[in-house]
């Protein structure tokens, strides 16, 4: 039987194609509080715009580099979600990410099992471009956070499909 490696990169540009799977960047269709979105990538940039700007639907529409760069026009003082306003970086707004990378797998029979896959691996959030911001739409250690956390309910829960 192979080793289960230490750790796992959950990122765009893992080796591993679980680690590229989970990733926000992924092309990834779910549906949160009755909006269609392409991935949470679409979502962490989307929501920077207000509600009715065209470049918040061409974020939600979009994954990956696509929606990285329509998000780089926002101004990043707020997110906004559901007629509420939250400041950029702060707690709610990683909750608000949080929620949206949660209900992405949740919707996701085969994403379920991935992340299940990966039981007794560390996981890691690694996009090669150096280190992260201070502040930002979801940390790599909430992110990983969240991701142990889930699996931990999923394996609990006896819930891998």
């Amino acid at each position: 039987m192979p080793s289960t490696p230490a750790s796992l990169n959950v990122s765009y540009i893992s080796p591993d194609w679980r680690g590229v799977a989970l990733s926000n960047f992924t092309l990834s269709p779910f549906v949160l509080d009755d909006t269609l979105l392409a991935s949470v990538e679409g979502f962490i940039q989307g929501i920077k715009f207000p509600e009715g700007d065209p470049r918040r639907v061409q974020a939600f529409q979009s994954s990956a580099w696509d929606a990285k760069k329509v998000g780089d026009q926002a101004d990043r003082s707020a997110v906004r979600w559901a007629g509420q306003a939250v400041p950029f970086g702060s707690a709610e707004h990683h909750q608000l990410v949080g929620r949206a990378v949660r209900t992405r797998i949740m919707q996701s029979d085969g994403l379920r099992s991935v992340l299940v896959s990966t039981q007794g691996m560390t996981l890691t959030h690694d996009t090669g471009h150096g280190p992260e911001p201070a502040v930002t739409s979801l940390p790599a250690s909430v992110f990983c956070r969240l991701l142990t956390e889930l699996r931990d309910e999923l394996l609990a829960d006896g819930d891998a499909t």
